[in-house]
């Protein structure tokens, strides 16, 4: 006696080959769906007009024009044929390097050619016919010839502008360059930093980079496009790679030697993990490398971090590497205001000639340095710098008044990236250009929160003697005469 159950079962397959007879019978009579496409994303009218751009975010793309496929350009900032600084920002970087230099660290600049200089083969032929290569090259190498005679190592990286890639050197749409483009940079970083006298004194061992995956770009340019235009583009996948150490110098020896890398990575998310561009310095090196640069931290987030790091101030590098793209003016003086004071600490270890502690409230001013309490002091700005500290070592906003004698005053205003380990400090020598290096400080105000839901900020605050760096020509050893 056949159970139901043990009935359908039999059936199931006499079934399942009927239908499938029936199917095949019937393929004939079904025609194959038709599938047409159409070209997408080009740009609208709205991405031509640089009154469309209207946040600072959205002015570093100001104004984006269509390239090949996906590709896309930015009129400013990729087929830019000026590269240079004002006389400014040439004295402040020869007076970065020279401090360095007094500190035994050799600094390599890696300054990136543009997606322009890089990737014409990919503009429609418009807008390269107008974009004049010729011209942008020989700015671009005549800066690399600036930085080298501040002394700077310097690697050439105008070779790439006429390479034929068998991958993409930048992101279609994205201004970051892929692991692939990150990859040939380091070999020729790597060639210069082989040539510093310092780097044969660097440990040694062979490491080995192996593919670990895929990383899918959504791109920065086809974002703000899509943002102007309503339009949405395809994520581009690239290979992603990783670095280690090879062999037994991979297998991580708890008590093996712990000291610090003898070379420093700074810069921008270029040199951040996704790219492995420090990876591939490693391996070219064949030494170990430190990579403290971080996404989102522009041209002087990561430097700053680390120069107020117990790991610089106590072990600086024998070799810094500096990546940053031509996107940052050089000339931003109250960054280098805060990079010269930040390689000496800035007031830690020195005597104070002023203090002062306050709590910060919303939107209120609060006094905490006043030159006159008891005597008059000299305080003049070539000679001397602030150490500003919270409590709240979170804080990343600093707003301050600085107040002269003559009734002159500066507001300052110091921001640090969301993406920064902070520690509450800002730290910054006191303005020394055009007219400003024999003012005499009066006092400090700093500004509360603007949040008014914010609660009070406990500060304190320093002003000391800069740090003096044997050979450098800063306007402290200028108005002393040395």
């Amino acid at each position: 006696m056949y159970s139901p159950l043990i009935k359908w079962f039999g059936l199931s397959g006499l079934a399942a080959a009927l239908y499938a007879a029936a199917g095949m019978a019937q393929a004939a009579d079904v025609q194959a769906p038709n599938f047409t496409a159409q070209p997408c994303c080009q740009l609208c009218p709205a991405a031509a007009d640089a009154k469309n751009y209207v946040t600072r975010y959205q002015r570093n793309f100001t104004t984006l024009v269509q390239g090949e496929g996906d590709w896309l350009f930015r009129t400013i900032e990729d087929l830019r044929t000026e590269f240079k600084t004002s006389p400014e920002g040439y004295r402040r970087m020869q007076e970065l390097h020279d401090a360095f230099k007094s500190k035994g660290v050799e600094v390599v600049i890696v300054y990136q050619p543009t997606r322009g200089l890089v990737d014409r083969a990919h503009m429609l032929p418009a807008v390269r016919d107008k974009f004049d290569y010729a011209t942008a090259l020989k700015n671009y190498k005549d800066m690399l010839g600036r930085f080298a005679a501040m002394g700077y190592h310097v690697p050439d990286l105008s070779p790439l502008t006429n390479e034929q890639q068998a991958h993409d050197f930048y992101f279609r749409g994205d201004q970051h360059w892929t692991p692939y483009g990150a990859q040939r940079t380091a070999q020729i970083v790597a060639d210069t930093i082989k040539q510093i006298p310092a780097y044969k004194d660097v440990p040694k061992h062979e490491f080995e980079t192996k593919l670990s995956g895929r990383m899918g770009k959504t791109g920065t340019l086809q974002n703000m496009a899509g943002q102007l235009c309503g339009t949405s583009y395809a994520i581009q996948y690239m290979d992603q790679f990783s670095t280690e150490p090879k062999g037994e110098a991979g297998d991580g020896d708890l008590f093996g030697d712990t000291t610090l890398p003898q070379i420093t990575l700074v810069g921008t998310s270029h040199s951040g993990k996704n790219y492995n561009f420090a990876g591939f310095l490693e391996q070219d090196t064949n030494a170990d490398v430190l990579n403290v640069a971080f996404p989102g931290g522009g041209f002087e987030g990561s430097m700053l971090q680390y120069l107020g790091s117990e790991d610089f101030q106590k072990n600086p590098p024998k070799i810094l590497v500096w990546e940053f793209s031509p996107l940052y003016p050089l000339d931003q003086e109250t960054i280098y205001r805060q990079m010269m004071a930040m390689m000496g600490n800035g007031c830690e270890g020195k005597t104070a000639e002023l203090t002062g502690k306050a709590t910060l409230k919303p939107n209120q001013i609060s006094e905490l340095l006043v030159n006159g309490r008891n005597g008059i002091k000299e305080l003049e700005n070539y000679n001397h710098q602030i150490d500003i500290r919270f409590a709240d070592t979170s804080v990343k906003q600093m707003k301050a008044t600085l107040w002269y004698m003559n009734g002159r005053h500066e507001d300052i205003k110091i921001e640090k990236p969301d993406t920064a380990d902070t520690d509450g400090r800002f730290a910054f020598e006191l303005r020394d250009d055009a007219d400003w290096p024999k003012q005499n400080l009066l006092a400090l105000e700093l500004h509360g929160p603007e949040d008014p839901t914010a609660g009070p900020q406990q500060v304190e605050a320093s002003i000391c003697k800069r740090n003096v760096f044997p050979g450098v020509k800063t306007q402290q050893n200028a108005q002393a005469g040395l």
